[in-house]
This record gives C-alpha cells, structure tokens and sequence, in this order.
C-alpha cells in the first residue's frame, strides 16, 4: 500500500509525519519508504485506535507540562496582579495576561459556566489566577473601605467615658453534624426569656436567653464562611465562641477550620463536647486530639475550658450556660457599649420577604436602635426604620447594645457583614435620592458557601419525608426557595430541609444527598466538576433550575411519587331493589326506586344488605319509563343494569357515590 494512502485512511496530515511515528510503536518501515507491505499496512490499521489513543495521551502531557513550566516562570517571577472584587471574564483575563479562552476553560473545569462579558467574583478569580501561577491582590480601594468599616465600628465602641457592661454575644461553630443546631434548639427551649408566653414564634439568625438574671445573645451563624465574611470586613460580631465536638467522632476537617477562625478573631473558647450519651462517646480520646490542636484542657494545666453535655437531652446545658457567665465576667472590661448614643451595628441576616419586602437583622453594638431612625450604610441612606422586631417577632420601640433586631423599612436588602449607623439631623438631598435601583446596583457580587444544618438527630417522623439540599445564588432567592418549601408540609408529607447555602454544588453537597437520599436542587448555581463526577458516580440528579417556581413545581411532582393520593367517597342517592329480571354471571338487571338523592350511568355504588356492606359494583345503564336515561332523581322507579355479581336480591339497598382522588 503507498504510504500517501495509508496516512490519508489514518487521517495523518501527511506522509512523513506517519513514517516518524511508526517505529516508535514497533513497525520498522524506512523513513523514507514510499510503499508498506499489505500484512504490515493492514497490521497498522488494525493497532491504530491503540496508537491515536497513546498520541492524544502524549499529547496531553505535552500540554500539561508546558502549562506547568508557565506556571512555575510566573511564580519565580512573582507576578501579582491587582483585581476589583467583581470583573468580566474578559477583563480578569487580560489582566492577568491569560488567553482569556483558556480561561474560561479553566472555569469549565471549575464548575463555573461564564462567558466573555459574565462577571467573576474576587474568590472566584483567585483559584483561577492560581491554577495559572498568578498571584492577585484585591483592590486597595476596597481593602481600604474594609478597614475604615472596621474603625469607623471600633470608633462606636471603643474610647467612649460612658459605658455600661452590656450582655455578652456568643457564636456556635464546629463540624457540620456535631449538634450544633441542636444545641442551639435545646438552650432555647429550655430558655425562651424564662417562659414567656407565646414561645419564639419565628427565627431571625440571633435570639436571647435569661440565666440567673443576666441575658445572653446567641448568634445562629449560617456558616464558618459567612462569620469568616464578617470578621473580615472589621465586624466583630461575637464576644465569646462556643466550639460543638462530637464525642462519638472527634476533632474533624471543619472542627479544625473553626479552631483557625475562632483563634484569628481572638475570642475566648468553650469546647462543648456533645453527644456524651453515646455509646461509643470517647471523652478522653476528643481531649487528646484537642490537645494536638494546641487547646489544653484545664484538668490537664491548660487554659481551655471544657464542658461534656448531651444537646439531645439537655444534659449540662445549664452548667455550659454558667461556663458562659464565668467568661462574660472575666471579660468584662472588654463586653461594653454606650446605649445613650446613637446605634451602630452589624447586619447578621438579611433577605426580601413577600410581605415585608427588603429586612434585615441587625446586631446592636453600641448605642440603642429605634423606630425612626435613619440608617446609613457605607455612606448611603437605606431607608428609616419602620417597625423593630425582637426574636419572637414581638414589636418593639427600641433595641439597645447586644440586642438583636428585625428591622423593617428598608429600601433595598444589604449585605450580611454591613455595618449599619444611625444618622442624626438631615440627610443630604442626594443621599434621599438614592434609589432602590441605585442601592441594588451598588451592591456587589460575592459568592459565599453559606450553610445551615438542621438537626439530623431528631426522630424519624411516621409521616413520609421528602428530604432535599438547596443551593442558591443569592440569600434573597435562597431565603424564599427554603420558605415555598417548607409551606409545602402538611400532615400527609413532610418537606425537610438537611442543609441550604449560597455558592456552587460541592462534593459534599453530592455525598450528603446520597447518603440521605436527598433531592439536591440547584438554583443559579452549578456543580463543581468534581460535583458533577461524584454524581454521577453515586446516581445523584442535580436538579438545576432558574425559575423558582419550576423549582417548586418538580418538588410537588416528586411529593406526588412518595405520597399515595386518597380518594374521597361521597354518595350522590339510595336505591332500594324491588325485583330481579335478569340475571347472568356478572351482570344483572333489577328495577328499584330511588330513595334519595340521584343516581346516575356509569357510577359505583355499594350493595347494603341487613345494614352492612355485601358488595361494591357498577350501574352501567339506567331506563326510566322504558327509555334509557343519563339519570334518576329521587322518588322515582327504574331499571337498573347492574355489573358486579349475581347475587344482588330483593330489599338491598344501593349506595350510589362518587369518587374524587385528593393530591
């Protein structure tokens, strides 16, 4: 076979690239041969899918090397590239002098699909920047509106001659299913302001509790990420950190991402360790590990305070409450504030509600909050409060320091981390003119992994559950996704939320939802690459929609599959049987009258015999004064064409009823 040919069936670009390749898989055909022999021609085809196959794998490697060796320049040559925290793909890609095509394949592998002119966040931009040896520095005008919000904060608290010690506010981190939600549950039902009527009727990220006469603010954080997002825009927010260990499991990945957190911002540490009711609980063991962690229990000669409990039972809650009043006490010289000036405070919670529109709650740090006030936020009239609400969603006039507040009457929703200050006398024209529009597009991007567990230790309902994770684009969409969903609920089905955040599907996402044979529903988000793979691996749907009401629809749908429909009988007439005319083996034809109501063709009815039910069949035909008829009203004879058995006899009683099947 000519050469030329055989490159051609190949489908090498040219002859003398295919002679060049061939020895190097074991054919020795000449360089400079013009013909192969037929067997060695054939045998080439033959093992050409293994050769193209071993090409594309050089090539590969070719590539990834040399990406490597670009990398490695980049970095030895130290480049550092300053990006806003929002940019367009194509933008981000010109500054960092990158192809912006290979960029954007970058993102592909990321699980992030963004075109030419889509715009990235700062966090975003930073994994892709590293996978390409750049290193890239937020911008200083943004860094620099970072630190003023934490002086112009520290100004409000710090170097006032009028404080007053204020209630201490405590935060809860630790591994995702170490109890931290049902801590939080059980110190407030045990502590809801001392049996106050009415319970806590709604939750609003922070709440309070009473223990021997001094108040205590909880902070219900939906992640390490969002209270890392706080501290780092200068909100202080906490005062005193409570670290959830599991007794049965032990210091885990995120225990030891709290650690780094709750040490970074400088709070004080209980270590709680759950779940001492266990079996396999093993105190000893988490003090151990906790000890390589740099965190000495105090029994040991350190300085770590530790308190065994059972967030299940309660056990130890009130001795973790005291442990927290021991801190407070020590702390005190640092846990004050001037309520007679006017509020500053940190938004921890923030969203649109149907009803309400844009709210958010604000943390109280100095001063005291009140209806009427205008509130300034970087600079920019939001809006006057309207109405405050405390945690149990009671109406209140004013919030002092360590008060956590609903409020109402904003203009446009901010961001979690804000600092929040009450301007006194007149707001300039221009600030007043500051648009809903304006303020919306003012805010920027920021893609968090807010996550919030429910408690995964509550028993199992008899009623069927529909179990789901949801990941959303936006705390404001995620906020009314979870709350369509949970209306869902009804004493035939329950609809329970595991876990919802902000941010792209990760593999834990995947893993839990197979775990927990859980419906994982994406909104605005997609899977990381790696997601995606584990997904499929573990037969995992990611349901990925854009319109929430789709969303909504295919949970119903999927209600609709674990929920059988019942069906609701109503009878629609009474006949009595007067006499038998025909009877076959399933069929029968008997005259009656009706007694009530009507009956009509092609209804069911049931055959009552001496008060009890005999036999359930159809009426397929009915005549009334020898012609057929649709129906026969009440008082009136007529025949009867019967499809059941052939056992129907004078006197029985026909109930005749409808059936409607009830989703």
């Amino acid at each position: 076979m000519n050469v030329t040919e055989l490159a051609r069936k190949l489908g090498v670009r040219s002859s003398e690239e295919l002679l060049e390749l061939l020895p190097d898989f074991g054919f020795d055909v000449g360089k400079r041969a013009i013909k192969v022999d037929d067997k060695i021609a054939s045998a080439i085809i033959k093992a050409w899918p293994r050769i193209q196959k071993e090409l594309d794998f050089r090539k590969r490697e070719q590539e990834k090397k040399r990406l490597e060796q670009e990398k490695l320049l980049r970095q030895q040559m130290q480049t550092v590239v300053t990006v806003p925290s929002v940019v367009t793909v194509k933008d981000f890609a010109t500054l960092i002098n990158i192809p912006v095509a290979n960029v954007i394949k970058s993102l592909m592998k990321n699980g992030i699909m963004a075109t030419l002119n889509e715009r990235i966040d700062f966090d975003t931009a930073t994994i892709i920047a590293d996978e390409f040896g750049v290193t890239i520095h937020a911008s200083s005008e943004e860094v620099q509106e970072e630190v003023a919000t934490g002086d112009r904060l520290k100004a409000h608290i710090e170097g006032d001659s009028k404080v007053m010690k204020r209630p201490p506010i405590i935060v809860i981190m630790g591994h995702v299913d170490h109890g931290k939600t049902r801590l939080l549950d059980s110190i407030r039902s045990a502590n809801v302001m001392e049996g106050e009527a009415g319970g806590i009727t709604q939750h609003i990220g922070a709440y309070q509790v009473v223990r021997n006469g001094k108040t205590i603010t909880f902070i219900d954080t939906p992640g390490h990420e969002a209270f890392t997002a706080m501290r780092s825009r200068g909100a202080k927010v906490a005062d005193i950190a409570i670290l959830v260990v599991a007794a049965d499991d032990s210091i885990q990945p995120q225990t030891k991402e709290a650690i780094k957190i709750i040490k970074a911002a400088g709070l004080p540490m209980i270590v709680a360790i759950n779940k001492i009711d266990k079996p396999e609980a093993n105190i000893e063991k988490v003090k151990t590990d906790l000890a390589t962690e740099n965190l000495i229990p105090e029994e040991w000669g350190g300085n770590t305070m530790i308190q065994p409990i059972s967030a299940k039972s309660g056990l130890n809650i009130d001795k973790l409450l005291d442990s927290i009043l021991l801190i407070d006490e020590m702390e005190s010289a640092k846990i004050i504030a001037n309520p007679d000036k006017a509020a500053a405070g940190t938004i921890i919670e923030s969203h649109v509600d149907k009803g309400e529109g844009p709210v958010a709650t604000v943390l109280v740090q100095s001063g005291t909050l009140k209806v009427g006030d205008q509130l300034m936020i970087n600079d920019v009239f939001y809006g006057k409060v309207r109405a405050l609400k405390d945690f149990t969603g009671k109406d209140v006039k004013e919030a002092a320091p360590s008060v956590p507040v609903k409020i109402l009457g904003l203009k446009t929703a901010p961001k979690v981390g804000d600092l929040v200050e009450v301007q006194e006398g007149k707001i300039s024209r221009d600030s007043k003119k500051t648009t809903t529009a304006d303020l919306i597009h003012k805010e920027k991007s920021v893609v968090s992994n807010v996550t919030k567990q429910t408690n995964d230790e509550e028993g199992e309902s008899k009623i069927p559950t529909l179990k789901a994770i949801i990941k959303a684009d936006m705390l404001g969409s995620l906020e009314v996704l979870v709350e369509s969903l949970e209306k869902l609920s009804t004493d035939k089905v329950k609809v329970k939320i595991l876990q919802k955040g902000l941010g792209n599907i990760t593999d834990n996402d995947v893993t839990r939802a197979a775990d927990e044979q859980a419906m994982l529903l994406a909104f605005h988000v997609k899977p990381l690459a790696s997601a995606q793979h584990l997904a499929n691996e573990r037969d995992v749907v990611i349901s990925s929609h854009t319109v929430i009401y789709h969303l909504i629809d295919e949970v119903k749908a999927k209600i609709a599959t674990i929920v059988k429909p019942e069906l609701e009988k109503r009878v629609i007439g009474k006949v009595q049987v007067l006499a038998i005319f025909k009877a076959d083996k399933k069929t029968m034809v008997f005259g009656g009258k009706v007694l009530e109501g009507k009956i009509t063709i092609k209804t069911k009815c049931d055959i009552i015999r001496n008060g009890t039910l005999y036999e359930t069949g159809t009426i397929t035909g009915l005549q009334s004064g020898k012609m057929a008829v649709q129906e026969v009203a009440n008082g009136n004879d007529c025949g009867i064409a019967y499809s059941g058995s052939s056992d129907v006899a004078v006197g029985d009683i026909l109930e005749v009823f409808e059936e409607k099947i009830i989703k």
